[in-house]
């Protein structure tokens, strides 16, 4: 049975001055999406459509901003609003942790949109411009998640050949190693799906919805081997908040992606 290893969180120390695993996989992720943002603007729709690599870190930047901004929001509003509806200001104290994909998403989504109208452009262009470059950036979030040994999964059975004992849930229990899952799922096979769906010109909106609807699907299924979070456990039909806020990411991906597709070329 494997024991998860417990790596010092700190990856390099200067004096007092610590740097922190976890921060290095946002630089990671950032950089990956420099990087592929700009093999996107290269590619000739793309191109012909006047995108340039200085729009990719126009972009970075205003995803970075939606990112912390929704991912903290989106936390405490849909995980636990009660305790941060007695204790307001404890929604700002970000270092003590604390964020939600979800509504990193949902800032996401109103920063793009914001980019879209400064520069006149469609807001699902925007999007399906940088759908295919998100997802090996949360990718690399799984990681810090896994290097931090957080957000473990549920109990799986001992005979499992990558079962897993995590002791920072408290318990000598193997559980399923679910960041490793969601770095699979929904960031390298996400990403290669979309990279190769999105290498010939598509209809706007088309590989935002795929974008959408492959997220949701993932992390539905990732979901059923990780562990709910303690003051939520599993809420209505069994299944967790993680499940709920993916079905309707699922359901606007589908009519997007079938409405773009009815929309002239």
């Amino acid at each position: 049975m494997l024991v998860h290893p417990q790596f010092d969180p700190v990856a390099i120390q200067l004096g007092p001055v610590a740097i922190h695993w976890y921060g290095l996989t946002y630089l990671v992720a950032f950089g990956l999406f420099l990087w592929l943002g700009s093999l996107r603007v290269r590619q000739p729709q793309h191109a012909a459509a006047g995108w340039t690599r200085r729009d990719i870190e126009d972009l970075l930047f205003y995803g970075v901003l939606g990112v912390v901004i929704g991912g903290r929001l989106g936390y405490v509003l849909f995980y636990k609003p009660g305790h941060y509806l007695a204790h307001p200001l404890e929604a700002f104290m970000v270092w003590k942790g604390g964020m939600a994909f979800h509504g990193g998403l949902l800032g996401v989504l109103v920063a793009m949109a914001v980019f879209a109208r400064l520069r006149g452009r469609r807001f699902f262009e925007v999007t399906d411009l940088i759908a295919p470059c998100v997802p090996t950036g949360l990718a690399s979030g799984r990681i810090g998640n896994f290097i931090n040994g957080e957000l473990w999964g549920r109990p799986a059975d001992p005979g499992l050949p990558w079962a897993m004992v995590f002791p920072q849930s408290g318990s000598d229990v193997p559980r399923h190693p679910s960041p490793l899952y969601q770095f699979a799922l929904e960031g390298l096979l996400l990403f290669v799906l979309l990279w190769l769906y999105a290498r010939k010109p598509r209809r706007t909106g088309q590989v935002s919805g795929a974008f959408l609807f492959g997220y949701g699907l993932f992390r539905f299924i990732a979901e059923y081997f990780r562990q709910p979070d303690d003051f939520l456990n599993l809420l209505a039909l069994g299944l967790s908040m993680g499940q709920w806020l993916s079905l309707p990411m699922m359901l606007a991906g589908a009519l997007i992606w079938g409405w773009s597709g009815r929309r002239p070329a």
